[in-house]
């Protein structure tokens, strides 16, 4: 079997921090696609990608296989900046597999975009993996002290290097035996060049779908990707479940002993696209939810109900509706904001923010606003939107969060990995609310935020939250890369964010 690469680089675009509001948003960190037996299987992949394109902007790349040749393309970029009509002439077959990254601050490196592809004794193996292994290093220690050379700083390729170790199994004993090792969040894709795998881990941390198309498969992060390919939903690849497609059809592996699942609960929050379906329920519906369960626990007089588009917009509706307070976009997005853009001199202030909203001044003049937000990670940005309305003529300002103050680092596959990053874990609600120059702030509490997914509690990791770690963090996991020279060890409190 012989592999083939391509390889695409975009030095124009800037790490997320070059965004306008990307330092105060979370990240999800990838998302993932997969399909089985389809004659333009690539191109579908494509199109899967650019509806998961929201789970990362950095980088993305593509692998098909015909059933003995596998091809490959990655680049950094948006998918439609890496991906042409001529590329994907490129990778035939009737199987692929695609991933969409986010990277975290500093910068983005083309050996780290995935899916990651390696051969071993004669035959090619790709991954694409959601998630974040919390014992990665660990694993790659005890590998390079074994011999393994590396090639990239991602924890997903410990995955590879302990499939190689089980030379005489087949690809899915060879999986199973790496699963074994592994702790932490993953949800995964794997390509061979006459199979598809898709697997959980045994927590559900991350959300896997999959659906069917003409008599193949499907699998992707999120039901809308599902939608766009036009392939009918069928379930979610289980907790701890491994699935393989292949010319046999579709076959079912449970290997690992049953655990609680421990599903993010940022995926409804904020992360998953409104118009998919995670973890069994509406996104849509969720966050409407979330709103009213903010009328319930705080009811507030005023004259409209507004989001700062795109974060929190549905919540708002859901508040005006059980409230009965108009709702209202006090803001309006500009929706051809880049992602990097020439700053204009300092006499222009807040530029960053008034260049993607800008008020609108005759429905703010003289009001009450309230303003619902999914999310405040560190503050910096939801100040200088609450100045702007203010200076639009707002009377007040009530800003209402549709979730508990995220006063945790996630270890799981979210890009806020240190204490220091969060603002409620350093400043009471009183605090937070001075700074944001707010009349009033109010989080929804870890009761009513559950409540409205209409789950248990035991069902979710709410550990960004309750700072309660589902999984066991190694020791030195702070060090959120492998490479000495960027990372200083230090306790899980003082993370550094370095590229990964």
């Amino acid at each position: 079997m012989n592999i083939t690469e391509n390889g695409s680089r975009n030095t124009e675009h800037a790490s997320p921090a070059g965004h306008p509001d990307a330092s105060d948003r979370p990240r999800e960190k990838c998302g993932i696609f997969g399909i089985y037996g389809h004659p333009d299987a690539a191109r579908l992949t494509y199109f899967g990608l650019y509806a998961l394109q929201h789970r990362g902007q950095e980088s993305c790349g593509i692998v098909s296989a015909d059933g003995c040749r596998v091809r490959q393309h990655r680049g950094l970029g948006l998918v439609s900046e890496v991906f042409n009509p001529q590329v994907l002439e490129q990778l035939p077959g009737h199987l692929a597999i695609g991933h969409v990254r986010y990277s975290t601050t500093g910068s983005t490196l083309l050996v780290n975009a995935q899916p990651f592809v390696v051969q071993h004794a004669g035959h090619s193996l790709a991954v694409g993996h959601n998630g974040t292994l919390t014992n990665a290093r660990e694993i790659r220690r005890s590998l390079e002290e074994g011999g393994s050379i590396f090639q990239s700083t991602m924890d997903t390729e410990v995955i590879v290097h302990l499939m190689a170790r089980h030379r005489g199994a087949d690809t899915v004993e060879s999986l199973i035996n790496a699963l074994e090792h592994l702790k932490g969040s993953y949800s995964l894709v794997l390509a061979t060049a006459d199979k598809v795998i898709a697997a959980r881990d045994p927590h559900g941390f991350r959300p896997l779908s999959l659906g069917q198309l003409n008599g193949g498969w499907v699998a992707a992060s999120e039901t809308c990707a599902l939608d766009l390919v036009q392939a009918d939903y069928w379930r979610d690849v289980e907790p701890g479940e491994i699935v393989v497609i292949d010319e046999n059809g579709l076959h079912s592996h449970k290997p690992f002993p049953p655990e609680h699942p421990r599903h993010c609960i940022f995926e409804y929050i904020y992360f998953a696209r409104p118009d998919s379906q995670v973890f069994g329920k509406s996104v849509y519906l969720v966050r409407k939810r979330l709103g009213a369960a903010l009328v319930r626990e705080h009811p507030i007089k005023a004259d409209l109900v507004m989001p700062f588009p795109d974060s929190g917009i549905y919540a708002a509706l859901g508040y005006a509706e059980a409230s009965g307070i108009p709702f209202e976009f006090g803001v309006i997005r500009n929706h051809y904001v880049g992602r990097t853009f020439i700053q204009p001199s300092q006499t222009m202030r807040d530029f960053s923010v008034k260049v993607k909203l800008n008020p609108v001044r005759d429905i703010l003049k003289g009001k009450r606003v309230v303003v619902v937000e999914d999310s405040i990670i560190r503050g910096t940005t939801t100040r200088s939107r609450v100045k702007s309305l203010r200076e639009a003529g707002a009377k007040e300002v009530s800003l209402l969060v549709s979730c508990p103050p995220t006063r945790f680092p996630c270890y799981y596959g979210i890009d806020f990995s240190s204490k220091g990053e969060l603002i409620a874990s350093q400043q009471e609600i009183e605090q937070i609310r001075d700074f944001l120059g707010l009349d009033y702030l109010g989080y929804l509490s870890l009761d009513g935020m559950v409540a409205a997914t209409q789950m248990d509690h035991d069902n979710y990791c709410l550990s960004c939250f309750s700072g309660d770690y589902p999984v066991v963090l190694e020791q030195d996991f702070s060090k959120t890369c492998f490479e000495d020279d960027i990372c200083a060890p230090g306790p899980i409190e003082a993370a550094v964010v370095c590229e990964r």
